[in-house]
């Protein structure tokens, strides 16, 4: 059975307070948290939802008033069947580039960065395409730093991915002929907007080069936004899976999952086999069996966190244990108050001086590098450097 805990009732229910607290605590304890994500942690950056009235979706029926399409349709890959379909939804994307490109990371993307500097993210995984993760400080799978050359099997450096990106990136195009992958950049952005896709510069060079030796021109394919569509195919979907079946053996000691429905297929499943990797790994109970809202935080390891607006369906009963109802800036945002109060050395900041070289008196240290959440150095070394504390 899944346990309700309501963001608004903590304030005035102790026992819900406390629960809230301890899971809070477990948090911080924990060391692989396997985190997944949807749109709900990106409502507070600044995007407009393309549903209401006034957002983007109105705007693309501005320029194309006759054409019927329902939100999800603007996602579904067969719109690539009909050429109006098409171009609506490049004119589409165009539109949502624009408000991602002034949008910030929220509390929650910097929370998931937190917990990938202080050494607890076993990995984020987001349905998300607008890539405010990275902007956060996480590389995602559709970063160039992660990207394999080669006659390689893997298309990407597993081990430097901290965000796998399960719909694409909004920041990127590749070819529908070559397969190339670009930057997307402002004359592209411009293309889309008027519903006309640009041509694939690679294609357009080994066509020119063929040309310029008298050869038969090469069929050039045009350029389309780098993300997943339903029914469509991942172009790295032999290296996500494998990332995906990796973390579940590394035996992850908390799932959290924040800002989606849990409707996608393909979401439902990554997130029902990483449940049951982080319930296997949970700690064996021992004594009598505690009451779910008088445990303590070292209970809440090998739990799988939930939240969310709306509760999960009937369907995740057994898999889901806490429902925390609310909005996800407001959970992480306690999770970092609780955490700092119950674990204050945690926060405190570290940093490294070493002599500049001058030996007459003062001014002989300069700061080479500030860590948070480090283990004090011992043993020898300690007269080439001096080490202090400030609390963060």
């Amino acid at each position: 059975m899944i346990l309700t805990l309501d963001l608004e009732a903590s304030a005035s229910d102790a026992t819900t307070r406390r629960t809230l607290s301890n899971l809070s605590l477990a948090v911080a304890k924990c060391k692989k948290i396997v985190v997944v994500t949807g749109a709900g942690i990106s409502c507070s950056c600044g995007i407009p939802d393309f549903r209401s009235s006034d957002g983007l979706y109105a705007l693309v029926k501005q320029q194309y008033p006759d054409v019927v399409l329902k939100g999800r349709d603007l996602f579904d890959a067969s719109l690539f069947r009909d050429s109006t379909s098409t171009a609506v939804f490049y004119t589409f994307i165009s539109q949502l580039k624009k408000s991602i490109d002034i949008a910030s990371p929220s509390p929650t993307h910097r929370f998931i960065k937190t917990l990938d500097t202080k050494k607890k993210l076993l990995r984020s995984y987001t349905q998300n395409i607008d890539g405010l993760e990275e902007r956060a400080g996480l590389i995602g799978t559709s970063s160039q730093e992660v990207k394999m050359h080669g006659k390689c099997k893997a298309k990407i450096r597993a081990k430097d991915v901290r965000n796998v990106q399960l719909h694409g990136d909004i920041h990127r195009v590749r070819c529908t002929l070559c397969s190339a992958d670009f930057p997307c950049r402002q004359e592209y952005v411009d293309s889309f907007l008027t519903g006309t896709p640009p041509d694939c510069p690679d294609c357009i060079a080994r066509s020119s080069a063929r040309v310029a030796r008298s050869a038969r021109a090469l069929k050039v394919g045009t350029l389309r936004p780098a993300i997943v569509l339903y029914d469509e195919p991942h172009p790295l979907g032999d290296d996500i899976g494998s990332i995906h079946s990796a973390d579940s053996a590394r035996k992850p000691d908390m799932l959290i999952i924040m800002g989606t429905s849990l409707k996608v297929h393909g979401l439902k499943k990554l997130v029902k086999d990483f449940a049951r990797a982080v319930h296997e790994s949970a700690p064996t109970p021992s004594g009598s069996a505690m009451s779910p809202l008088k445990k303590t935080a070292k209970s809440f390891a090998g739990k799988v966190i939930f939240v969310n607006k709306t509760a999960p369906g009937s369907e995740w009963n057994g898999i889901i244990d806490y429902h925390i109802m609310g909005e996800t800036d407001r959970w992480v945002e306690k999770v970092i108050e609780d955490w700092k109060k119950a674990r204050p050395s945690d926060w405190e900041i570290q940093k490294t001086l070493v002599a500049t070289g001058d030996s007459s008196g003062a001014g002989t240290f300069q700061v080479a590098k500030e860590i948070t959440n480090t283990i004090a150095v011992k043993g020898k070394g300690m007269s080439l450097y001096l080490e202090y504390y400030l609390h963060g």
